[in-house]
Parts: structure tokens; sequence; C-alpha cells
């Protein structure tokens, strides 16, 4: 489950941000976890969850957004939005496919006290 190091990551930059930037409190978190990303959603809340007690992270609502992917098929030259990785083009049904978005995981915001 390799959840777990990603949210000992973003406690990482969260901590390494009040740090740099003084705060004492986060209220809220907001992320993006792309749909080619290979994250699950849920083992990435529970893992966030469990790593919060004694952390900034405990007590802050978790908001995960989940942006679609999106790849660039060398066959019809266009950009589509996938839903998995593997599937085929939706205009064409190549799988001549170039992922270029929703791969990532990304703070997208931190309200913070």
């Amino acid at each position: 489950m390799h959840e777990v190091s990603l949210a000992a990551g973003v406690l990482k930059l969260v901590e390494d941000t009040a740090a740099r930037e003084g705060f004492s409190r986060l209220l809220s978190l907001r992320l993006a976890a792309g749909q080619l990303a290979g994250v699950e959603l849920p083992a990435l809340r529970f893992a966030l969850q469990s790593l919060a007690p004694g952390t900034l992270l405990e007590g802050a609502a978790i908001e995960i957004e989940q942006p679609p992917g999106q790849a660039w098929c060398l066959n019809c030259h266009q950009t589509v939005e996938l839903q998995q990785r593997g599937d085929a083009c939706p205009a064409c049904a190549s799988y001549l496919l170039q992922a270029t978005g929703g791969m990532e995981l990304r703070v997208l915001e931190m309200e913070v006290d």
C-alpha cells in the first residue's frame, strides 16, 4: 500500500511549510490525486487519518479531488480523457496513447491558523 508513503510525504510537506511559514495549526487541506496516478483514494484518506494524531493533520478537514486522466493520441492527434491506464482512445479506439495529465498527487491548498 504505497498510499501510506504518499500520506507521509504530504505530512512532511505540511510540517516543512509550517516551519518555514510559522503556522501552528492546519484547518483544512485540499489535495488532487489524478485519476491515472494509481492512488486509491479511500486508502490515502485512511493513511492520512492514521498519521494525523499528534501532528498538524489532526483535526484538519481533508478534501481529495480526482482530476480526470488525459492523454495524447498518437493515431488521431487529439487530447482525450481517460478513465484508467490501458483504455483505448475514445475517439479512434487506438491504444497508441501518451498520458499527459491526471498522473499527479499535489497539494492544492492549505488553510492555516
